[in-house]
């Protein structure tokens, strides 16, 4: 009985797997099935009797006109440091060969791109290409169709890498020209022209991209002829497109970052002189952070030797942040100076008090010595010896008086030389940079921008 069961079950799942495979070829039955008329396709190993793909095609005879089309599919990369950008594209190019037509139908016959290898296709190469290559997944990204009167439309589909040579006098604020560059390799303008598609009014793809760093504004097709003195001269198509930079992320990652270092230096101004420590490691650090926010910025860029507007503005704000730290070791000069000039001037006042208390005891002890001395002479002399001690008290009134003035031009002398090396107050210092230092740092903002956005 199992035995049985098992041999039932097998033909089921053998009925159901036929099922299954009648029911897949039903669905491509359309494309293998027997009854498709094939009667128009062209013989093609007559088409290839007698071709010879390595010569062009009418040979001897005028130059083969080949028509070029681009559709972009993508624009990866653009790297300032390499100066490159990475691009993808259909490349399509079209021209006649008379050995291939046919006249059996009117039909455009498709071929497989295998078939590639055994036509001759134009040496069509990218000049400005540091690297380039075919897509071959899951088979070989080519196309050929081939018409009836012998027009071959070959595309194909290419990644290159692309050198673009860019002037960063403006970067971020910079505009860019990158070219594509198709020429002939081998075939000088005796053999081979290229000229633009009339299709090819404008690029298919690339007013849908989206760069996360540029925005193409623009672009246009140029034909030019080469002239190589050893060579001959080569026929060239560029498409050359115009790219102007996104400020966007740096005026976050770079601008704002260094005007909040800026405006964070000033807050010094408002602290007391007194707080050594504080201001100190306040500019120090500003100083410090505003150039590892130099070095970092500049790490993507290339080691060029033209100064850049981002460069402009780093040391804009690096100077304003280092003058912030020179006020503030100015102001405690001052600060410090001014103390001991007062200092020096309250003891050149005691000592000089000190002195002159001194002379008044001299002369008071003097006066009390003369008035004794006037006593006795009063009471030994008579009124005839008088006159003679008259004189005594007006030439010490004299001396003492001399002595005054003296002291006083020698107190105005050291009050004028006070006067002249007085220093500016540390506070006025500090109350002139709150306003000097952010209106000029305004106006140079001002003028920056004014003359790399115009």
């Amino acid at each position: 009985m199992e035995a049985l069961a098992f041999l039932v079950r097998l033909l089921a799942l053998f009925v159901g797997g036929k099922q299954l495979v009648r029911a897949m070829l039903s669905d491509i039955g359309d494309y293998v099935g027997t009854d498709i008329e094939i009667s128009w396709l062209p013989n093609l190993d007559d088409l290839m009797k007698g071709y010879a793909r390595n010569f062009r095609p009418g040979i001897g005879g005028p130059p083969v006109n080949v028509a070029m089309a681009i559709e972009v599919a993508s624009i990866d990369h653009i790297s300032e440091a390499n100066m490159e950008y990475t691009m993808t594209v259909f490349l399509r190019q079209s021209w006649r060969d008379d050995r291939l037509s046919y006249n059996h139908t009117n039909k455009t016959l498709g071929l497989d791109s295998r078939f590639v290898d055994k036509l001759w296709l134009p040496d069509t190469f990218i000049v400005n290409a540091k690297s380039a290559w075919f897509h071959d997944v899951t088979v070989e990204n080519k196309l050929i169709r081939l018409q009836p009167d012998g027009v071959i439309l070959y595309s194909s589909r290419i990644t290159s890498t692309v050198a673009c040579d860019m002037d960063l006098t403006k970067y971020p604020m910079d505009e860019q020209e990158c070219m594509l560059d198709l020429e002939s390799y081998g075939y000088s303008s005796e053999d081979i022209v290229y000229h633009w598609s009339e299709s090819q009014k404008y690029i298919h793809g690339l007013d849908k991209l989206e760069l996360s760093q540029f925005t193409i504004t623009d672009y246009r097709f140029v034909t030019e002829m080469m002239n190589f003195k050893s060579a001959g001269r080569f026929p060239r198509l560029s498409l050359r497109f115009q790219l102007r930079r996104n400020r966007g992320v740096y005026i976050i990652q770079s601008y704002m970052p260094s005007i909040l270092l800026v405006a964070m230096s000033w807050v010094s101004f408002w602290i007391s002189q007194s707080a050594v420590p504080a201001r100190v490691s306040l500019g120090i650090t500003t100083v410090l952070t505003m150039t590892t926010l130099m070095v970092s910025a500049r790490s993507s860029l290339p080691r060029a030797s033209a100064i850049k507007a981002l460069d402009v503005y780093f040391w804009i704000c690096y100077v304003f942040v280092f003058a912030a730290l020179i006020e503030y070791a100015f102001a405690h000069y001052n600060a410090d100076y001014s103390k001991k000039e007062k200092a020096k001037v309250k003891s050149n006042k005691s000592a000089e008090s000190m002195v002159k208390n001194g002379k008044q005891a001299m002369v008071l002890f003097s006066l009390s010595v003369t008035g004794m001395n006037q006593g006795l002479l009063i009471s030994r002399q008579n009124r005839a010896q008088r006159p003679a001690e008259t004189p005594t008290e007006p030439q010490e009134e004299a001396e003492t008086r001399s002595a005054r003035v003296r002291r006083a031009e020698r107190e105005s002398s050291q009050e004028k030389k006070c006067c002249k090396c007085k220093p500016i107050d540390a506070d006025t210092i500090d109350i002139y940079a709150r306003a000097v230092f952010p209106f000029t740092f305004a106006v140079v903002n001002v003028i920056y921008w004014v003359a790399y956005t115009m």
